[in-house]
């Protein structure tokens, strides 16, 4: 098996990167950082982020496993201390892929014939450079709002306890296929009105956001900030992709929740 490790680049994360390598070399796996099998994020989940945009045109043919090395992240297993038992997992014992669902970004602008496509495994925003966003919002073909506000936000279900979660969406399940639009200080009065609560699409509904002004927008996918010019239209719709986790002992999605925001 050939395995790649995403460090936080911290000294702790660090040691604990060379551990692991130190480790899984001695039991006679190959280090490829080009095409790995398995990828070892250590750190956050800022980290698996980094590892997954780094791989993400091997998203068919690697898994991802995490060590978190600070506060309990969704993407990640494993802690420090578990380290040993989780190199002996990698090499000796075969693992369960659980497949998450990922969303699909493609973006029109006026001067390019083809569209830009990106994949997010948490989300996109959608802000304005000047003054508030305005957007046109058209679901499965059909017009649904002019959206005016801070911006928009389209998460994945495992992305909906990041972002989306500060903008009162909701949790969803990450077995469930699909995305969640929630809006960000949207202005509502007499003459604006949105429906002032979050969408969840399934599979089969895209999403279009179009442009009412000619601005410029700051554009974000997942870390990542692009900023376009001269946009036609946004498509969002949930990916064909997923990405693959190694899942090496249960650990319930809803437990991931609990102890994240509730605590034992």
């Amino acid at each position: 098996m050939k395995f790649a490790i995403q460090s936080k680049g911290d000294i702790t994360s660090n040691d604990i990167k060379n551990q692991i390598m130190s480790y899984l070399l001695g039991f006679e796996l190959t280090l490829d950082e080009e095409e790995p099998d398995i990828v070892i994020s250590v750190g956050g989940d800022g980290t698996l982020l980094h590892a997954f945009h780094r791989y993400i045109n091997r998203l068919e043919h690697t898994t991802f496993v995490g060590v978190h090395t600070g506060h309990l992240g969704f993407y990640a297993d494993w802690t420090p201390d578990e380290v040993e038992k989780l190199v002996i997992h990698i090499a000796k014992t075969p693992f369960q892929v659980v497949e998450y669902p990922l969303l699909e970004v493609s973006i029109q602008l006026n001067d390019e014939d083809e569209e830009r496509h990106y994949l997010a495994l948490n989300e996109c925003t959608v802000k304005s450079s000047e003054g508030s966003l305005v957007m046109d919002v058209t679901i499965k073909g059909d017009h649904f709002e002019t959206f005016r506000g801070d911006g928009l936000c389209i998460s994945t279900p495992t992305g909906s306890t990041a972002y989306n979660k500060a903008l009162s969406g909701a949790i969803i399940h990450p077995s469930l296929a699909s995305i969640q639009l929630a809006e960000m200080a949207s202005i509502n009065n007499r003459v604006y009105r949105t429906v002032g609560s979050p969408l969840v699409l399934p599979q089969h509904h895209t999403c279009m956001l179009k442009p009412v002004n000619d601005v410029n927008f700051d554009i974000t996918i997942d870390h990542l900030s692009i900023i376009h010019k001269g946009v036609k239209s946004i498509h969002c719709r949930v990916a064909e992709e997923k990405v693959r986790f190694a899942r090496y002992r249960p650990f319930p999605f809803w437990v991931r929740v609990r102890e994240s925001f509730i605590g034992d």
